[in-house]
């Protein structure tokens, strides 16, 4: 896309969530209105309704494409209403088929079906991604499964993990946001044809009041643009809580790859992964060594532009007096499109980040060995006593040395010295060699790797069921 340089451009669609963008576009949004009047006409004209002719039909299909932007635009600075701007260019293109054309339709009946057909369309392509980053996670996860690495709580150190075990929570996440998205297809509907309402009763009266007629050419109408259901209740618009739903999904990837990308940035501080750099990516102007988490950052920044747009819909869904008020026309614009082309953008960082992820093993040793002698110290209290050691004693042991080895390391910056002091205290009666073997890191991960294992089973039967959408690849351009 060429930048217009003296005018604000968005960067979604022109720097992040490319792939997304067309789906948002004028031209798909106004050929989507001219196949929406096609499938109305073509309707119409199977049922003998408003006086609709094949030739009427054939003559806007041939038009769907080349719309004459010029023509809607300058109508609609003189008449003020994109909608009808339009029906007016499409007819100047059908003179013919420009009298029947919108016959019995309000606004609605076009432009909230091609807004939920864009919504369709895009949730396709998330659910697309989804799918993929479930599954570079998934693979991820199994890698090292058996990575013993430092656990936190409340950010100070806790009883060791393993990295697969900390990267399959990261999964179980994207799990979660899947059944959110593929439950969204129980309502992959459309708006239909309900008149200005909701009460189809535009409709009655161009069938002479048959209802059944009314109700047939609703049910084709929808077939035609590739549904099989609409909503039932409609006032002019199809239920604004609809957008709540489906932009609550897409905060819900945004919080989970939000988690996941603030972990990664963490243990990158701590050297233990990284996320992938360029050969020739500067981490910043001024301090050349750096090498900043610049993909988590973003994805981290672009998720929290998602997580807090979720609220915009409700307040317009709940600000909808009676049958609707405009307050749900300019906002709705900004935000459904937005929010889908930053989540666009989230998951497309998050499969890159998975891609190519750099850990450290010797750096997650070293840090667990710093703090393993604290963590080790109940049990080592619980092998001098089976020793016949006195439990008071041993624990007043290792409380004093335990003080004076953490005052050495914050006051002294010395290492861990803890296990040699108590090798040295007679009140533990235990050789360094011995305490070392309870120190074996082994022993505190527990189930990690087996749990890993677990929940993969059923990852892999849910990847297994979207096997088509699986093989795509990230591009991160900036």
């Amino acid at each position: 896309m060429e930048k217009n340089r003296t005018k604000y451009q968005s960067p979604l669609g022109t720097r992040y969530g490319k792939d997304m963008s067309y789906i948002f576009s004028d031209e798909f949004k106004f050929q989507t209105w001219r196949r929406c009047w096609v499938a109305l006409a073509e309707s119409e004209q199977e049922l003998g309704l408003a006086g609709v002719t094949k030739e009427h039909v054939e003559q806007l299909r041939q038009h769907i494409d080349d719309i004459n932007y010029d023509v809607a635009e300058k109508k609609e600075e003189e008449i003020r209403h994109d909608v009808m701007s339009h029906v007016y260019a499409f007819g100047q293109q059908c003179p013919e088929a420009a009298g029947i054309l919108h016959a019995g339709a309000t606004s609605c009946c076009i432009t909230d079906n091609t807004e939920l057909i864009q919504i369709n369309e895009a949730t396709k392509i998330i659910k697309k991604k989804l799918v993929n980053t479930i599954k570079k996670v998934r693979d991820f996860s199994e890698k090292y499964k058996n990575q013993p690495i430092l656990a936190f709580t409340h950010f100070q150190p806790a009883i060791p993990i393993t990295l697969g075990k900390r990267a399959s929570s990261w999964c179980q996440d994207l799990v979660m946001d899947y059944n959110q998205v593929h439950n969204l297809e129980d309502y992959r509907m459309l708006r239909g044809l309900k008149g200005a309402t909701g009460t189809q009763a535009s409709f009655l009266e161009l069938a002479d009041g048959d209802e059944d007629k009314v109700k047939e050419l609703n049910a084709r109408f929808v077939k035609k643009l590739g549904y099989n259901s609409d909503f039932l209740i409609t006032t002019q618009t199809y239920p604004r809580k609809y957008d709540s739903i489906v932009l609550n999904v897409l905060a819900g990837i945004g919080e989970s790859a939000h988690k996941a990308g603030t972990d990664i940035r963490l243990m990158q501080n701590r050297k233990e992964m990284e996320e992938p750099a360029e050969e020739k990516q500067v981490g910043s102007s001024a301090m050349a060594y750096k090498g900043n988490p610049m993909r988590s950052e973003r994805m981290c920044s672009l998720a929290r532009e998602v997580i807090t747009n979720s609220l915009k819909p409700r307040l317009t869904s709940m600000t909808q007096w009676l049958e609707r008020t405009l307050d749900d026309s300019a906002g709705r614009r900004i935000y459904i499109p937005e929010s889908f082309m930053a989540t666009d953008e989230v998951l497309n960082i998050y499969m890159n980040i998975m891609e190519r992820p750099v850990v450290y093993p010797k750096v997650i040793e070293r840090n667990l060995n710093e703090e393993m002698p604290f963590i080790a110290t109940e049990n080592i209290m619980m092998d001098a006593v089976k020793r016949g050691k006195n439990r008071q004693e041993v624990h007043e042991a290792i409380r004093q040395h335990s003080r004076e080895a953490s005052r050495r390391i914050k006051e002294e910056g010395k290492s861990n010295e803890l296990l040699q002091m108590l090798a040295n205290d007679s009140r533990i009666g235990m050789t360094i060699e011995e305490i070392k073997n309870t120190v074996d890191v082994r022993k505190y991960i527990g189930r990690a790797p087996q749990q890993v294992e677990e929940f993969l089973v059923e990852v892999d039967k849910l990847l297994k069921s979207e096997e088509n959408l699986l093989g795509l690849k990230s591009k991160v351009e900036v």
